[in-house]
């Protein structure tokens, strides 16, 4: 064990007894569920006959982002039960939502035990799973150094890596290559996030990312249907996932063209449900009606409050164009491919480094319309919105250009899952060999 790699693991130890404080006020804030903390601890294994592949998944991105990895998966191996942990409420919910009836009999959730050497221990001896696969960035010392000691095959896909967390990681070599070593398969999204492990010392390869191959967002039809015969032709657009500091923002530009586009609605789908009311208390004299408060939009209603949870894919559906969040302001934006998935096109703010490929390629495509930075965002935004209300023949053509690049990668989720199969047998060989030795 490294120097670290010991410090981290005395430091967990030492700060266990701590922790379940911890949890049970993140419960009180609605960030846990205080009915299953003690997944937290690594109880509550029920783990299936058969071959079990545990997948882990931190919050809503990655974990949509499998979806389409656990139907390629399912089909091709018809005997593999999966575990999917997570670490985000939000996430778990979406999971249930979101999972095909055919795979859910064959799918567990549990929240992913906190970094504690004897609760992942727990954890691990529970569940036994076959092989592990780590999405994009969790990597938590003590638990795949856990799996590694029990020879759980390992594999990191969709792997990403930020600037400033390659250059954490190269100050302490000896512990990345502690975390990074057990990794029988590591896909890297990116060709920047594939340099950047390897800087590391990583031995990765760039296949692509799963991200353009998850499904369009579900859409409930017959809500749809009512909601559009309630909009009765009004001019829509929506701006979703949206993060504080973007809503007035959202409300400046509305009431900039509104006059211009008779009739206008905006629709406003907060990242953070929970924000609903304080997003209203924005609204000054604009007339606001609230999703959670089971308010319909009537006619003289300016702006939907949309904070509920699971219903993006809806917005999107109804309104002529989105605006996509956390990128007016320096969070690094949300996944711009779930409207060009539902033909909408999309606008986004300068703040989107957390999709810079996928924007990248987008913008090349000429599937993007973009805010310059350093403009007064409440005037670009208003005037992005209005050309898109005014020549809608541009948002079409955007919207096209997006969905043949979203289209690229649609192969990757079989290939991603033909290379995991064989991870669930070196178990077995590694079992084999381990006797042979004793």
């Amino acid at each position: 064990m490294t120097p670290l790699a010991c410090i981290w693991h005395w430091a967990t130890t030492a700060a266990a007894p701590l922790l379940p404080a911890y949890l049970r006020r993140r419960a009180r804030r609605g960030k846990e569920d205080p009915a299953r903390l003690a997944e937290r601890f690594g109880a509550g294994a029920a783990r299936p006959p058969g071959p079990l592949l545990w997948l882990h998944a931190a919050s809503v991105g990655e974990t949509l982002s499998i979806l389409p990895l656990l139907e390629a998966l399912g089909a091709a191996a018809p005997r593999l039960f999966f575990l999917v942990t997570t670490g985000t409420l939000t996430s778990a919910t979406l999971l249930g939502r979101r999972l095909p009836p055919h795979l859910a009999s064959r799918v567990a959730h549990r929240f992913v035990p906190l970094d504690v050497p004897r609760w992942v221990g727990r954890f691990l001896d529970g569940w036994r799973p076959d092989a592990a696969v780590f999405v994009e960035s969790e990597l938590w010392p003590n638990l795949i150094a856990a799996a590694a000691r029990r020879r759980i095959p390992l594999a990191l896909i969709n792997g990403r890596m930020s600037k400033a967390s390659a250059r954490w990681w190269a100050r302490v070599p000896g512990l990345a290559r502690k975390v990074l070593t057990p990794f029988s398969l590591l896909l890297a999204q990116t060709e920047s996030d594939a340099a950047r492990f390897r800087s590391i010392g990583a031995a990765v390869e760039c296949w692509g990312n799963l991200k353009y191959a998850a499904p369009p967002l579900p859409v409930d039809a017959a809500e749809h249907d009512r909601l559009r015969g309630l909009l009765a032709g009004r001019p829509v657009w929506v701006a979703a996932s949206t993060h504080p500091g973007e809503e007035a923002i959202v409300l400046a530009a509305h009431s900039r063209i509104a006059a211009a586009h008779p009739g206008l609605l905006t629709i406003i789908v907060p990242r953070h449900p929970e924000r609903g009311p304080a997003i209203a208390a924005l609204a000054g004299t604009l007339r606001i009606a609230r999703r959670a408060a089971g308010q319909d939009p009537l006619p003289d209603t300016d702006v939907l409050l949309a904070d509920t949870l699971g219903e993006v894919g809806l917005f999107y559906a109804l309104a002529s164009l989105a605006f996509v969040g956390g990128s007016l302001v320096p969070h690094g934006g949300q996944n711009p491919l779930e409207p060009v998935r539902l033909g909408r096109p999309v606008l986004l703010g300068p703040h989107a480094w957390n999709f810079a490929e996928i924007v990248g390629r987008l913008e090349a495509a000429g599937g993007l319309t973009r805010i310059a930075p350093g403009a007064d965002p409440a005037a670009a935004l208003a005037e992005a919105v209005s050309v898109m209300l005014t020549v809608p023949d541009r948002g079409r053509a955007q919207a096209e250009a997006a969905a043949g690049v979203a289209a690229e990668e649609a192969g990757l989720p079989e290939r991603i899952a033909a290379a995991l199969l064989p991870l669930l047998s070196l178990r077995d060989e590694a079992a084999a060999a381990s006797g042979s030795r004793e």
